[in-house]
């Protein structure tokens, strides 16, 4: 990345984290990615101050396991990153930006097999129940996204697993649930939304 581009990132995302809860505690201001925190003097993140842009926090170093969304806010603690999800992680090692992301401008295809194949559903807006959308099944088998970013949620109402599909990643496509993140053990899919810028 050369200079110019250095400075128009630095404005556009911006996260301080803490290694408390509650803002306590070493913090650090982060306008880029982070492999691993730990190579920062950090033992852990437990509280998160997003000032701009969206980011994806992950349970372990190099952007491995549990993915959590991170969207313009404060938080606190533990709980409000990984908001009703079913597996919660009192810690994340890693996270980046998530350059993709066009709130207006989102739109995404689900197909009911791998491979992008058989039926398919085009999405341009938030749901917080697949099922009662029209999809016929609780798994997305694979997902293409046209532009934007999205999360999808292992159960309706945007609870369970997070997982978060980028235009800019596998060229948009995840052919197979194994491609959605590292901790996929299923294309369960239940509920999605775009990603706020």
């Amino acid at each position: 990345m050369n200079p110019q581009e250095l400075l128009e990132q630095k404005g556009k995302f911006r996260m301080t984290v803490f290694e408390e809860e509650y803002f306590q505690g070493k913090s650090c201001e982060f306008t880029f990615e982070c492999q691993n925190i730990l190579d920062r003097d950090f033992r852990k993140i437990r509280s998160i101050k997003v000032e701009n842009g969206p980011w994806v926090g992950y349970e372990y170093p190099e952007f491995q396991g549990q993915q959590f969304i991170l969207e313009k806010g404060d938080y606190p603690c533990y709980q409000a990153w990984s908001g009703n999800s079913s597996y919660r992680t009192e810690h994340m090692l890693s996270f980046r930006p998530i350059k993709c992301a066009n709130h207006s401008d989102s739109k995404i295809t689900l197909y009911e097999c791998e491979d992008f194949m058989g039926r398919k559903f085009e999405m341009c807006d938030d749901y917080s129940s697949l099922q009662a959308m029209g999809w016929c099944s609780k798994e997305v088998p694979s997902i293409k996204v046209n532009s934007g970013a999205w999360v999808g949620y292992q159960f309706p109402g945007y609870r369970g697993y997070q997982y978060i599909y980028e235009k800019d990643r596998h060229e948009g496509g995840y052919r197979c649930y194994n491609e959605y993140g590292t901790q996929a053990h299923t294309n369960q899919i239940q509920s999605m939304r775009r990603i706020q810028q």
